[in-house]
């Protein structure tokens, strides 16, 4: 695959990342059971196809996914960059707060969950509720100084936190949700990243697998029960309509354009956005890696 450099960085970027939030199994916005063995499966087939960059955060499956990536990392030589985050803590109940109170304690943790010396870009996963957001930030900076981080990125940040933030440390990135149904970011958010050099690394681009082509109202119904999925509002009606109305558009496209998927379409529809650098794509197994990995050839208008 072509790469693309992520902002000003040093990181030179696949299109396509792995998303390693559903492999981390059961928490408070889990995905239902994971099989570890599936999750490994997927995360190698993806790297053998070219992609280079994965991104995880503690917080998903409460650092079970981080110890899965180490897992599936271990031993090889075509090593991904590995992404991570901070500023969602959780207490015995698993219940998590948005704080950067103990962002050191978050960093040292993760990189003893994923095995690494460095992480090549520690993003805040949500802005903080309380008021750790300057002491936050300038331990971040800090820690890139010590050599525990390379780069500094944030996720579903506005354009005024952003500001707010890199008036106190050196961010590269930006990671916000975005895909043919959830467009927001386009209006402000884009375009300041696009203007300030901001690399984007966007998540959901096929919202969630709904506009993967795999979902059905069947299958949506059944979904499990500690599947978070079940309370998103695109997942009921009167938007899950409309939705899959969408998919049958996807469909077709994907036929005249030579996709296989309509997910790839959906995928491939974000990518041709001048400021996105790259998507966030999950896989839950080796077969469903096959369901998005052409997306970045696929020729959306």
């Amino acid at each position: 695959m072509i790469t693309r450099a992520l902002g000003n960085s040093d990181l030179a970027l696949t299109p396509l990342g792995f998303g390693a939030w559903a492999i981390g199994g059961a928490w408070e916005f889990g995905w239902g059971s994971q099989d570890d063995a599936d999750s490994i499966g997927a995360i190698h087939h993806a790297v053998d196809l070219g992609i280079n960059w994965i991104d995880t955060a503690a917080v998903y499956g409460l650092g079970h996914s981080e110890e899965v990536v180490a897992r599936a990392l271990a031993g090889r030589s075509n090593r991904p960059y590995v992404f991570t985050k901070c500023g969602l803590v959780w207490d015995a109940e698993g219940k998590t707060t948005r704080s950067l109170a103990s962002v050191t304690r978050e960093l040292d943790a993760s990189l003893r969950r994923l095995k690494v010396d460095v992480i090549d870009l520690y993003q805040v996963h949500w802005p903080p509720a309380d008021s750790s957001f300057e002491p936050g930030f300038v331990a971040l900076a800090q820690a890139q100084e010590q050599g525990k981080i390379r780069h500094i990125g944030v996720s579903n940040f506005d354009v005024p936190l952003m500001e707010r933030a890199r008036r106190i440390a050196p961010i590269v990135s930006l990671q916000p949700p975005y895909s043919m149904i959830r467009r927001d970011i386009e209006r402000e958010i884009l375009p300041y990243c696009q203007r300030e050099g901001l690399g984007v690394i966007v998540y959901s681009p096929m919202a969630s697998g709904l506009l993967s082509g795999a979902m059905t109202r069947e299958r949506i119904a059944n979904l499990p029960a500690d599947d978070w999925r079940r309370r998103s509002s695109a997942f009921s009606e009167p938007n899950l309509t409309r939705n899959l109305s969408i998919v049958d558009e996807l469909r077709e496209i994907a036929k005249r354009e030579g996709a296989r998927t309509p997910g790839e379409v959906a995928v491939a529809w974000t990518l041709q956005n001048p400021a996105v650098t790259g998507a966030i794509v999950g896989a839950r197994s080796p077969e469903q890696v096959d369901g998005w990995i052409g997306a970045a050839a696929v020729p959306v208008s």
